[in-house]
């Protein structure tokens, strides 16, 4: 691409964002999702649009993938979330093959009814050995559990309390579950409980569900688990602590930051998915409470009324837990640290920012939304696989590129993508420097 056609991007494919239309009007359900799919295609149009890609043969560190109007790329890639470099490691793969000739492919049922298998039964027990709990529920999805923990336990008359940078699927079984929805300032315990009193000196006689996360994932940053903990039993609440992102890759012996903090056995509610370290699609939710696993596994609907995890999927997860808690899986996490190391040091000495403590997740600050539009479409041609975050999912004027780091990685592919990273913003600021000035041209020209 030249300067000459860089000038053409419309204005409108490097603004607005996708709770423009979030609650679109008029009475057709179906007419109406047009205005987002004509702002979706102008950005497609102009290369803009980075989203829903699909890879050629798996999550490996250079791969091939498409964006979804076919285009072909290749490069190095920061984009998938297997931390832990074991979605093609060996022994997982050998147990999904020897599972699928005993057993086949399918559950065929819901955990309610006929739906477990011997291998699920041994990974709930695998879990709660792991975090120290005694009962843990799965779930078919990670995004399920967080849901459905939420759903399953709050009435309306309930209250939920959360860090205002919790995940969707965290906010969305609140939004369900009641109207009675507090956010408080991110990582701020202070604030916490401030809201805590407040809603105690009113109501005594309801439940509150408190909702954090072990690592933020788009911050890389991780709140005080034991104060959190703390104000909850002192205001009469319960904690519920997503771990999708630490647990298995995080800590001397793979217990995430509840392990880090010492707080293993100690949280209320653990919830957690297994796709970013595991291998493998699903969730879980651990308590020490067999009522708890109970009530959620009648009463909470992603688990009642979806298949439960395949034969498959819990023994590749059974095996991945078998690996992370390994000298193995030792030697795995430490390969995996020197590489976000390396990585955050190289990205600094490109002059380079990026969010948050040393995890798994390294997520390199653009700014405007525009400029990391503009970014990201430089990124394929030149070779690196990484994803754009973008309001609404981060604050607006916060754009940023989320880099996800494997344990696999080599040194040169950590090389290459920053030296990527490094020429794509520098070209990008002086296309964005470009689209800034062709309006005070065109306003000239008419005067």
């Amino acid at each position: 691409m030249n300067g000459d056609i860089y000038a053409q991007v419309p204005s409108a494919a490097l603004t607005g964002s996708m709770r423009d239309f979030r609650v679109p009007g008029g009475a057709d359900l179906l007419g109406r999702t047009e205005g987002f799919y004509r702002w979706q295609d102008l950005r497609r149009q102009n290369g803009l649009w980075p989203f829903s890609r699909a890879t050629e043969d798996g999550p490996k560190t250079i791969c091939a993938a498409q964006d979804d109007s076919g285009n072909k790329m290749q490069g190095v890639n920061f984009a998938s979330q297997d931390y832990l470099s074991l979605s093609s490691h060996p022994e997982i793969k050998a147990t999904a093959i020897e599972t699928i000739e005993r057993c086949g492919v399918h559950s065929a049922g819901s955990p309610a009814l006929v739906g477990n298998t011997s291998h699920s039964v041994a990974l709930e027990r695998k879990i709660a050995e792991f975090l120290n709990m005694e009962h843990v529920v799965l779930y078919p999805t990670g995004w399920g559990a967080g849901f459905g923990v939420v759903k399953g336990l709050v009435r309306s008359a309930d209250h939920v309390v959360m860090d205002m940078l919790a995940h969707s699927c965290l906010q969305e079984g609140a939004n369900a579950a009641t109207n009675n929805i507090h956010l408080f300032r991110h990582l701020d315990n202070n604030y916490c409980r401030d809201v805590l009193a407040k809603i105690r000196a009113k109501d005594k006689d309801n439940g509150i569900l408190v909702l954090t996360e072990g690592l933020f994932s788009m911050d890389s940053d991780t709140p005080r688990l034991l104060e959190l903990q703390t104000l909850c039993r002192e205001y009469n609440a319960t904690l519920v602590v997503d771990v999708a992102h630490d647990l298995g890759c995080l800590g001397k012996e793979g217990r995430g930051h509840i392990g880090i903090q010492d707080m293993l056995g100690k949280i209320d509610v653990v919830m957690g998915a297994f796709s970013k370290t595991f291998a493998s699609n699903g969730g879980f939710v651990a308590s020490k409470s067999r009522a708890v696993k109970e009530y959620l596994r009648f009463y909470s609907a992603p688990a009642t009324f979806s298949n439960a995890l395949s034969p498959v999927q819990a023994a590749t997860i059974l095996k991945a837990f078998d690996i992370v808690d390994s000298l193995e899986g030792r030697v795995l996490r430490l390969e995996l640290l020197a590489n976000v190391m390396t990585l955050r040091r190289k990205l600094t000495e490109a002059g380079l920012e990026y969010y948050g403590d040393p995890s798994a997740i390294v997520c390199v600050k653009m700014g405007s939304e525009g400029l990391a539009r503009l970014v990201s479409r430089r990124l394929p041609d030149l070779g690196l696989v990484a994803n754009l975050v973008e309001f609404p999912a981060v604050p607006k004027g916060a754009a940023r590129i989320r880099m996800q780091v494997m344990a696999n990685h080599t040194e040169e592919n950590i090389t290459d993508a920053v030296r990527i990273m490094k020429t794509a913003k520098a070209e990008a600021a002086r296309e964005m420097e470009s689209l800034n000035r062709e309006p005070e041209r065109t306003d000239r020209k008419a005067a």
